[in-house]
């Protein structure tokens, strides 16, 4: 065989991402699972228990108990009693926790991904490079938030307690979405996750103990559709967020009522992928593949309906088929597979089962693999030669099943996309700025992307309307589901006690070590070019050390190096909060040094010295969340699908 015919026959091989340590973590809990409530794990001995399943080999990973409704009303009461000290605790105080969720989230990341691969049967590269990464930013941005709250959101306060019940879909990032502007803005929170997929809820319960968070202020409790619905219905709940059907998100809606609860609901979606004939079809079928085989398609705003106008119809459809056929589907930890396991066998069944049914109205069938593949894999699937009325073109499948139709002028694919009764979100394909905004806000949908899908970020809103559901999650538009207006009585800042009594400071002893200053002057310490130094006073006098005397040379080299750092003013803005929360960070841990230096120089008071330091560090949260707060009306999202 020639070394030619050898490159002909490559193949990928397996690249498994070990679960040593998630087994090891399963085995630690004793793969026994009972609820978080009151800032401590609760378990009862007599209590009903399901299996957690890796829906890609059937193995069962361990157990979580039923909550009772005796549990239920424990976690409600923990939170409610919570709630007034937690919103007390001042916009810094919560800044300071999901900071430090954020960075304890980054320490457990690689464990939460492949939790949440092993318990979902997602694909382990989109677990780790898209999950967990924006579960994360969301604690960093709402960090941001509940700083700001006092200032940027005036005249509104906590609803109260709230309920969130968690998808099987997403389970880590929607509970990271729904938890992070929830706590920032001063309410506390009973979390209800999938019974499929509880485990990396569990793990965010360990963190949470970790992080310092207080007693109440989150609460999770497990269980099956009647454990949520009882939480829904509880007349201590004050806010109801849910994620799910839109069926349930009905039964939601009718169950709540006349309580006065506020709601948001995020519900199902098909949404449409149009494509005119301008586009760019190589990056049109990159995006469909983000779009609709992301998550093995369980992704309530996956591109489901593609519209592809009918001059490249056929032109887009091979491109698509051909790239099917490169997309591997196998083991969810394999590192280089594209397409892992639904989430069930139930759900299999279901995918299944309605492409069957659908294509005895009609279409033309394509999958580039077998449908044959051990335990829950489905393959990706195309569906073409179908009309807006075809049941597949209607209904939501979740699951990676694409439906294609055409269209000629660009007021029928906008009368074709808008034939739904679904409006969470859509996507515009063309090169043509002009023609994108003109179709983009004639949609009807919450979302609407351009040359691009699924893109989320903690900044942006997101949510949709008619049966998709109402309320937003995410940006600034998200906070306002978990506040409710206080009136015109203004919201107290809350003050820390302070003596301003001076209290006078024995010196210490001269250190021997030369304490002559730098300057810092494009990222590094450079001496004074003059040579000459200036002697500083602590208050009583004596000198505390030496400092540089700048000369014009000095003066040149700092303004150079200033207008060289264009890789900060070019930085995302996110990045640059993380760098001034870090600066934060550092400047913390050493906070018995500043203090020793405030009394010295100044002469203050330790409490004075306190006060000046706490100043210092809430003024660097201040700036740290106003960095990607606000950058217009498109947003810009930093973290973006994987491909």
């Amino acid at each position: 065989m020639t070394l030619v015919q050898e490159f002909d026959q490559l193949n990928y091989s397996q690249a498994l991402e070990s679960d040593a340590e998630a087994q090891a973590w399963l085995q630690s809990k004793g793969r026994r699972f009972g609820h978080y409530i009151n800032g401590a794990f609760v378990s009862a001995a007599d209590a009903q228990l399901i299996d957690i399943t890796n829906p890609a080999t059937a193995e069962v990973l361990g157990q979580i108990e039923m909550a009772t409704n005796a549990q239920v009303d424990l976690a409600i009461a923990s939170a409610r009693e919570a709630q007034s000290s937690w919103f007390s605790s001042g916009g810094l105080g919560r800044a300071k926790v999901l900071y430090a969720l954020a960075r304890n989230l980054q320490k457990y990341a690689r464990l939460a991904a492949v939790l949440e691969t092993l318990d979902n049967g997602k694909a382990i590269r989109e677990s780790r490079d898209a999950d967990i990464p924006l579960a994360i930013r969301h604690f960093y941005h709402h960090a941001g938030w509940a700083k700001l709250q006092y200032q940027e959101l005036p005249n509104h306060g906590p609803v109260g307690v709230a309920a969130q019940i968690i998808p099987w879909n997403f389970p880590l990032l929607m509970l990271a979405w729904k938890v992070a502007p929830a706590i920032a803005m001063g309410n506390t929170i009973v979390i209800k996750p999938a019974q499929q997929t509880p485990l990396t809820a569990m793990l965010f319960a360990q963190i949470c103990h970790e992080s310092g968070v207080p007693a109440g202020v989150v609460n999770i409790i497990n269980g099956a559709g009647e454990t949520g619905a009882c939480l829904a219905a509880h007349t201590g709940v004050d806010k109801v967020a849910f994620t799910g059907s839109t069926a349930v998100g009905r039964a939601i809606r009718l169950a709540t009522a006349g309580q006065g609860k506020k709601l948001t609901l995020e519900l199902g979606g098909k949404s449409a992928f149009i494509v005119f004939e301008d586009a760019d079809l190589d990056a049109a079928v990159e995006g469909l593949v983000d779009s609709i085989w992301f998550n093995q398609g369980e992704v309530c705003c996956a591109g489901s309906r593609l519209l592809v106008q009918a001059p490249i119809a056929k032109q887009l459809h091979a491109k698509l088929k051909l790239r099917m056929q490169q997309l591997r589907t196998g083991s969810p930890l394999d590192k280089s597979i594209d397409v892992g396991s639904l989430v069930s066998q139930q759900q299999f069944e279901r995918v299944n089962s309605m492409v069957s049914e659908g294509l005895q109205a009609g279409g033309e069938l394509f999958q580039a693999q077998s449908i044959d593949a051990p335990q829950n894999y489905y393959p990706p699937t195309l569906i073409t030669g179908v009309d807006t009325s075809h049941p597949l073109v209607q209904e939501e499948i979740f699951g990676p099943v694409l439906v294609s139709m055409t269209f000629r002028t660009q007021a029928e694919a906008i009368s074709l996309a808008n034939n739904s009764r679904y409006g969470l979100a859509a996507s515009v394909w063309s090169e043509s700025i002009n023609r994108t905004m003109d179709v983009a806000p004639k949609i009807e949908a919450g979302v609407v992307w351009i040359n691009c899908h699924n893109q989320f970020d903690a900044a942006c809103g997101f949510g949709g309307v008619k049966e998709s559901g109402f309320g937003r999650e995410g940006g600034k538009e998200g906070l306002y589901e978990y506040l409710k207006p206080t009136g015109l009585t203004p919201i107290a800042y809350p003050q820390s006690s302070s003596d301003t009594t001076q209290v006078a400071l024995a010196l210490k002893g001269t250190d021997s070590i030369d304490r002559t200053l730098k300057f810092y002057v494009g990222g590094k310490q450079v001496r004074p070019d003059s040579g000459h130094s200036l002697a500083c006073y602590n208050h009583d006098a004596s000198v505390a050390g030496m400092v540089g005397v700048g000369n014009r040379k000095d003066i040149r080299n700092a303004v150079s190096g200033a207008v060289k750092a264009s890789s900060w003013t070019n930085s995302s803005a996110h990045g640059r909060a993380q760098v001034i929360y870090f600066l934060a960070e550092n400047l913390s841990l050493r906070e018995g040094e500043w203090l020793e230096r405030l009394q010295a120089l100044c002469g203050y008071s330790l409490d004075q010295a306190q006060a000046e330091f706490a100043a210092a560090i809430s003024c660097l949260f201040t700036y740290a969340g106003w960095c990607d707060k606000y950058d217009g009306a498109v947003h810009h999202a930093p973290y973006h699908g994987v491909t």
